[in-house]
């Protein structure tokens, strides 16, 4: 599934409540760090140059800026409630750019139209190499990190990135956060297409996910799993008693704790 606005929604989202999504990134393909076998945008292809070019389509600030606007002054009319404010859509959002500028102006409208509403950013945690997303997550109310294991070959069976990325180095990046963020993490279990076995909730794999958590020290953790259709097919979806459990040993490290079904 692709989103072909750059907003869209309002939708109501499970984690997130009232949610207005905005979609930085191109109409017609998945632009990613990642080719997750989980994705609800399907499977994509390695983003042009390599990891960090978008294609010269995507929308600059000039053009997503008044689009945005207009859409809150139309809710803020309608006397719509927002609980969120999220980038989201057809891949990775910090990829764009512009991100940190079109972050700038987001804050701006947000104060104006919708004071109450947090930002939101679901991010796969790949671009923290980047001064102007650091500057930019930290600036808004919610960046969720994504970070689906804490072994390096799992990490590249689920997340299947199309460059050498490290989960050590992903740790540490979020570690200088210093506690202002949630991390979020989709566990499932299954088999991948080629007949390798998959599952995130052993003992092993959610050891190893706790020890990264404690370099993290995420102010929450959201546990969840498979809710849509997936790109790879015999993947299955995690029961909320095995969340709940894994949630309580999050907790146990004095982190907040939410196990989504």
């Amino acid at each position: 599934m692709l989103f072909n606005q750059i907003v869209f929604g309002p939708i109501h989202s499970r984690r997130l409540g009232v949610s207005l999504g905005i979609n930085l990134l191109p109409e017609d393909i998945k632009i990613c760090t990642f080719n997750c076998i989980y994705c609800e945008c399907g499977w994509g292809d390695e983003p042009a140059g390599a990891t960090h070019a978008l294609p010269l389509h995507c929308g600059e600030t000039e053009q997503i800026i008044p689009v945005l606007e207009k859409k809150l002054q139309e809710l803020q009319a309608q006397n719509i409630h927002l609980d969120s404010i999220t980038y989201s859509g057809n891949g990775e959002p910090t990829m764009h750019p512009q991100f940190g500028e079109i972050t700038k102006n987001l804050i701006r409208l947000r104060d104006r139209y919708f004071p109450q509403t947090i930002i939101t950013c679901l991010s796969n945690s790949t671009q923290l190499h980047r001064p102007d997303v650091i500057d930019a997550l930290r600036e808004i109310d919610n960046p969720i990190m994504k970070l689906d294991t804490g072994i390096q070959s799992t990490f590249e069976l689920i997340n299947k990135p199309f460059s050498k990325i490290s989960v050590t180095e992903i740790c540490k990046a979020l570690s200088e956060f210093h506690g202002n963020l949630t991390v979020q993490t989709l566990f499932l279990k299954g088999e991948l297409d080629n007949g390798v076995k998959i599952d995130n909730t052993t003992e092993t794999e959610v050891s190893a996910w706790l020890d990264c958590l404690k370099i993290i020290n995420p102010h929450t953790v959201m546990l969840y799993p498979i809710d849509r259709e997936t790109p790879a097919k015999k993947l299955e979806k995690i029961e909320k008693n095995v969340l709940e459990k894994i949630a309580e040993r999050v907790g146990e490290l004095g982190i907040k704790a939410l196990a989504y079904s």
